[in-house]
């Protein structure tokens, strides 16, 4: 089944948690299935806000968005992606803004793994058939560089990389204020309790993270950063900068986007995603240990703002 549907509590279904309320009622749908919904923002619920342990009372009105089903196996697509460098082993490419990494509820097609399908053959197994060679993931509005594996030795030797902190990942981006250069944000992320689409250092159980700031320059109210991440936590940099009152430039979820800008800002108007992009990525081979190193420029649409910044700024 998909789409919506509207469950109503009788006074049966008092006493019952939330998911096991809609899994009783929607037979179709597995408690796994329940569980992703969730956590997707899928469900909603009135009087009460939607939690997998709310209790359920009579007359407690649930509202629940099924996807349509995906299907088992991504297709490959025809997609242009810029690929940096590409071996036996291993592919690097420069993602652009706007792609997702690999197919997921509302995102079936058109995606990353999508593209790699039709370009590369034989990505690694490990990842599933959904995310088949993924090592790691950007953000749908973050651009740059990424690494995918091409058989599982690689995946295996990569993946062991980044859990053990030792890959450089490198970020630029345009943040409101100035953080000073040095600064180190090291508080865990985990699920916001309050806005599943949402990440926060409230959230209980949270996992490590590690954030750093190691170049700033100040542009009038703003600033371009350089950033070094020693974890690869969902939305990391947009959390640690917005909770330390430094929120990216254009990042409406994280509290980035300005309503009224002055004239010296204007140009932040045009910014259609937040302003971060992995800028360099640097790892051992998993074959034979050699250090490798690759850099991206910024896209034309954050390199045209940050200039118009610069030239704001110089005209102070």
């Amino acid at each position: 089944m998909s789409g919506l549907t509207r469950l109503v509590a009788e006074a049966a279904d008092a006493g019952l948690r939330l998911d096991q309320f809609i899994t009783s009622r929607l037979p179709d749908v597995s408690r796994s299935q329940v569980q992703r919904l969730l956590r997707d923002g899928r469900v909603t619920s009135e009087p009460h806000s939607a939690k997998p342990g709310l209790v359920v009372t009579e007359g407690l009105r649930v509202d629940v968005d099924v996807p349509p089903p995906m299907p088992a196996t991504p297709a490959a697509e025809d997609l242009p992606i810029t690929v940096l460098y590409d071996d036996a082993d291993l592919v690097v490419i420069n993602k652009p803004a706007g792609m997702v990494v690999h197919p997921a509820a509302g995102h079936a097609h058109g995606t990353l793994v999508n593209a790699l399908l039709h370009h590369v053959k034989g990505l690694s197994g490990i990842g599933g058939t959904e995310r088949p060679g993924i090592v790691h993931r950007l953000d749908r509005g973050t651009s740059g560089i990424m690494v995918v594996a091409k058989h599982d030795a690689a995946h295996r030797t990569l993946s062991a990389q980044f859990h053990d902190r030792v890959v450089r990942k490198e970020y630029q981006a345009v943040v409101w204020g100035a953080p000073e250069k040095g600064t180190r944000y090291d508080n865990p992320i985990g699920r916001d309790p309050n806005n599943r689409k949402r990440m926060s250092s409230r959230a209980r159980g949270g996992r490590s993270a590690l954030t750093e700031v190691v170049g700033v320059e100040v542009l009038r109210g703003v600033s371009f950063i350089t950033l070094l991440i020693g974890t690869g936590r969902t939305h990391q940099i947009r959390v640690h900068l917005s909770e330390a009152n430094h929120p990216l430039v254009g990042d409406e979820l994280y509290g980035g986007v300005r309503k009224r800008l002055p004239t010296h800002l204007a140009s932040l108007a045009k910014l259609e995603r937040p302003f971060l992009h992995a800028a360099r990525l640097s790892f051992a081979h998993p074959r034979d240990g050699r250090p490798m190193d690759f850099r991206a420029d910024l896209p034309l649409d954050l390199a045209r703002v940050l200039k118009a910044l610069r030239q704001s700024s110089a005209r102070k």
